[in-house]
């Protein structure tokens, strides 16, 4: 994975998603000063996944249309556009329309959502075939830590330096890697599709592959339920969780974000180190971690010591990420390289349009029934999707390695 363009499409992509952590981190800050509310911060994941729902269905229309550089390019570039009109927003009236500043959120959102499936559809054009599937793996780690690890660092920052300066850090983050994708050298020629299809018959191409492939629909199932339960982990449901719960300060959000980081690293650094052994032991291990972010997600929710707060957000980072990359490695051994971009870009569709109405739902449930309850709904909607996969568990090859067995 030595190719220059290789490591400006990770770079770039990487520092484009932390950006995205960071602006909405320092967004949360601010609107959570004006309303006291758990509802209204959930508003911002909501508005954010609901543009890249819309913008990931629209997704296959692009990518029959533009090269993958120029959609890349394009859309990390005006990104950074809007993001420099709302950061000049919230300095010179943090305490501005509301409205105004989720419209930008939603922009923003929408230019993002084809910006993932055109990574993950360019990424084999950069590497040699026989890196393909290491090369997915790496980026898949670096994305996932990232989307989630940012948080930590992201709620740190608010503290440090405060929320208004945060988003202007994402504002140079992005003028960065607009700057890394522009030098992306794409050597496969884009040629137009030689026939037409009904725009129906081309937006439902990922969703029919998803349906038809037993393990695939499987796995999306699992997908779909984590997407509601995981909302607990965003910054504004452990915001309050800190307030209402653990009786701390706002660093005290920082510190449950940071060690939810070291978990993930944990975990990542466990599955490069380990990975013959995780091959070998796919769904045992898919199963086993399953349960596991069940368990931690119910222990956190009853649990309202702060040190042990710190101790379960580090399990979870660890069994989370050891689950996410072991569910990643059956979609990219199972799909063809000509199907995985449309399914990455039908599960998007799926993850941010259940992720956003959840984040709605889970920050209703926050104010009305109390925050800890939210975290025990949480654990067992998990808990459901670990015995599907029990039930499920046939459709699962145990391994891909060269002594093959089902």
């Amino acid at each position: 994975m030595k190719s220059s363009s290789f490591r400006f499409l990770w770079i770039g992509q990487a520092l484009a998603n932390l950006g995205d952590v960071f602006y909405i981190v320092g967004l949360i800050s601010i609107m959570y000063t004006v309303s006291q509310s758990a509802f209204y911060l959930a508003l911002l994941p909501f508005i954010n996944t609901f543009g890249r729902f819309i913008s990931g269905y629209l997704s296959p229309l692009l990518f029959n249309k533009y090269p993958l550089k120029t959609l890349l390019s394009g859309s990390q570039s005006s990104k950074t556009f809007f993001l420099l009109v709302l950061a000049s927003l919230t300095t010179v009236q943090s305490h501005g329309s509301i409205m105004f500043i989720l419209l930008f959120i939603f922009i923003i959102a929408f230019l993002d959502g084809w910006a993932a499936p055109a990574s993950r559809a360019m990424l084999p054009r950069l590497v040699n075939k026989e890196e393909i599937i290491k090369a997915n793996s790496f980026f898949s780690v670096i994305t996932q830590i990232i989307q989630l690890g940012g948080w930590a660092l992201g709620a740190i920052l608010v503290v440090w330096i405060g929320d208004q300066t945060v988003i202007w850090l994402s504002f140079i983050l992005f003028i960065i890697s607009s700057g890394l994708m522009m030098l992306i050298n794409d050597s496969t020629e884009f040629r137009l599709p030689k026939e037409k299809h009904p725009i129906g018959t081309v937006l439902k191409e990922g969703w029919k592959v998803i349906w038809h492939t037993p393990i695939f629909r499987k796995i999306h199932v699992v997908i779909f339920i984590e997407s509601i339960a995981n909302v607990v982990w965003i910054a504004a449901i452990i915001y309050v969780f800190v307030s209402e719960v653990l009786k701390k300060s706002e660093a005290w959000w920082g510190y449950i974000n940071t060690t939810f980081f070291f978990g993930l690293l944990i975990g990542g650094l466990f599955c490069t180190k380990y990975s013959s052994i995780i091959e070998k032991n796919l769904k045992k291990l898919l199963i086993f971690t399953s349960f596991s972010v069940s368990a931690v997600t119910l222990l956190f929710g009853y649990n309202s010591i702060a040190w042990m707060a710190l101790v379960l957000s580090v399990l979870y980072g660890i069994v989370e990420q050891i689950k996410s990359i072991t569910m990643e490695a059956y979609l990219q051994n199972e799909a063809s390289s000509d199907d995985l971009p449309k399914i990455y870009g039908a599960q998007g569709a799926l993850t941010s349009l259940t992720f956003g109405f959840a984040s709605l739902l889970l920050g209703g449930m926050a104010d009305v029934f109390g925050v800890q309850y939210v975290f025990l709904f949480a654990g067992t909607l998990l808990a459901i999707a670990a015995v599907y996969l029990v039930a499920s568990k046939q459709s699962f090859p145990i391994t891909y390695s060269n002594d093959y067995e089902t």
